[in-house]
């Protein structure tokens, strides 16, 4: 299966696992909780899906890669104790608490949750003195003589051996103890999660016309040569940033992440075609609404990946509004939320004084994002959120206390209905930037259908950009709120035609 229906498999078993019945037990007991073990290649993601299924839980999370381990930080370093059996002394050896079932101690200590996932990566890659303790670990839940505990969930990764001649196989008692998973890479899959997480658009434009490179292993008599997902995503990540720090990207610097000497280089080449595409296009023209005569010509010439990548720097530039509108949105939700609080908090404690309120209000966003942090339950994106929101009120803060100063009307309870006046006036300024973001994703959107109509029809081009639009979480996110006409149409008119020309060559097939 693809890591997203992985994703769902690990989910669905993670709530049968911590359903609980009426007196407080599990549902399922603890000891019929099979650990979960995924089996994937290299790279596929195995380990991020985890931090994304501990937040969507709400859930800890502990990971370690149980290769950097030895037997005695696994299972604990042995002492000698005494103990007293039919009234006579003996000495015995036991085990310190091994460190990973420490940390699980540790986690809950620190941030308050008592459930999470304990998730152990490359278990089948362990040495040959510490494998015992893992097949225990998978049989018994327990490291040495201490067990994981209750309402901890084991999710165990490994390779297959083909990917790794440190592997070894489980045997059938413990398999028989497991819920296996196997995971195969999978382009599409991954490419809707690219499209969130901002992946550069040259990479998916790359990717979208060789979709082979996207996860290639190879082992050859210079060594293995491989290109995996988890490269991609860090190659973006650097080409992001040498943009903006006006670096050049060459094979050189490609080779470090894609370690696949044929694909480094052919992706290099590829980028300077794409960087050339988008200043021959005049892509910035295009988005201002001007199509020259020329452009026209020269897409009717243009190679079919030539046009492929016309087509992802369009969908580029409308992907950077929709997320940009997103983030907006986002904002302005939880904005809002803070000033009904605030609008409720004014017309109940009449009593109190308006500025000593609105700092509980500030003071609350502060504890409840330090408390989400403490838990590790934020992602970046929402932690920018939290700190726009709070931005907010430390200036509205500072805002009104100069007013009050003005007007000596700091101690003056009737002062309520001002502060909230000056709030909502705050807030139409906060909205205006969201309506400016809704605006300018819609006006994007529009200029590329019209570069789109003008340069190929209804053509194959404008079926690609449909299909891609649909793909992205975001773009459907805002064409909730954007009424687009030929974005309705063209899904009514073209998509259809184009599932009713595949079904029919599928049955030309099998007659």
């Amino acid at each position: 299966m693809n890591i997203k229906r992985a994703k769902e498999e690990i989910i669905d078993a993670i709530e049968a696992y911590l359903l609980k019945d009426e007196y407080g037990d599990y549902v399922i007991p603890v000891i019929h909780q099979r650990p979960i073990l995924l089996l994937g290649a290299p790279g596929i993601g195995k380990t991020q899906i985890m931090e994304q299924i501990a937040r969507q839980c709400n859930i800890a999370l502990v990971a370690y890669t149980i290769t950097h381990h030895t037997r005695q930080s696994a299972i604990g370093l042995p002492f000698v104790a005494k103990e007293t059996f039919q009234q006579k002394s003996y000495t015995i050896t036991e085990y310190t608490m091994s460190e990973i079932v420490a940390s699980l101690y540790s986690k809950m200590e620190k941030t308050g949750l008592m459930e999470g996932i304990l998730f152990i990566d490359e278990i089948n890659c362990v040495s040959e003195t510490l494998a015992p303790a893992m097949l225990q670990f998978l049989q018994y839940k327990s490291f040495g003589n201490h067990q994981i505990p209750p309402g901890w969930i084991i999710v165990a990764a490994g390779n297959p051996p083909e990917y790794n001649r440190s592997v070894r196989e489980f045997d059938l008692v413990t398999m028989d103890r497991v819920k296996k998973i196997e995971v195969e890479p999978d382009f599409d899959v991954w490419k809707e999660y690219a499209i969130d997480a901002a992946v550069h658009p040259a990479i998916l434009a790359y990717l979208n016309t060789k979709p082979l490179n996207f996860y290639q292993m190879e082992t050859t008599v210079d060594g293995k040569f491989f290109a995996t997902p988890r490269g991609w995503e860090d190659l973006s990540r650097m080409l992001c940033v040498y943009e903006k720090l006006s670096k050049k990207m060459d094979q050189e610097v490609v080779v470090q992440y894609i370690q696949y000497p044929q694909i480094a280089k052919d992706f290099a080449n590829y980028l300077e075609l794409y960087e050339k595409y988008e200043a021959d296009y005049q892509i910035d023209e295009v988005f201002q609404g001007n199509i020259p005569d020329i452009l026209i010509q020269k897409t009717a010439h243009a190679s079919f990946d030539e046009k492929l990548s016309l087509i992802g720097l369009l969908l580029a530039r409308c992907s950077n509004g929709f997320r940009d509108y997103c983030g907006q949105e986002d904002y302005l939700s939880m904005l809002h939320g803070t000033v009904l609080r605030a609008k409720e908090l004014l017309y109940s404690e009449q009593d109190m004084f308006g500025l000593t309120l609105m700092v509980d209000v500030l003071q609350a966003l502060v504890r409840e994002r330090e408390d989400r942090m403490k838990s590790e339950l934020l992602t970046q994106e929402e932690k920018r959120t939290r700190l726009k929101v709070e931005d907010f009120w430390e200036k509205a803060i500072i805002r009104l206390r100069l007013e009050a100063g003005r007007t000596g009307e700091e101690q003056d309870k009737s002062s309520h209905d001002q502060i909230y006046e000056l709030l909502k006036k705050r807030f139409a300024v906060e909205k205006e930037g969201y309506d400016a973001a809704w605006a300018r994703a819609g006006e994007n959107l529009e200029h590329a259908f019209d570069f789109l109509e003008a340069a190929f029809g209804t053509g194959q081009e404008l079926v690609i950009f449909l299909t891609e639009l649909n793909r992205n979480r975001q773009s459907l996110r805002f064409l909730e709120s954007y009424d687009c006409e030929r974005y309705y149409w063209y899904n009514k008119e073209l998509l259809y035609e184009d599932r009713s020309r595949a079904l029919l060559r599928k049955l030309e097939e099998l007659s």
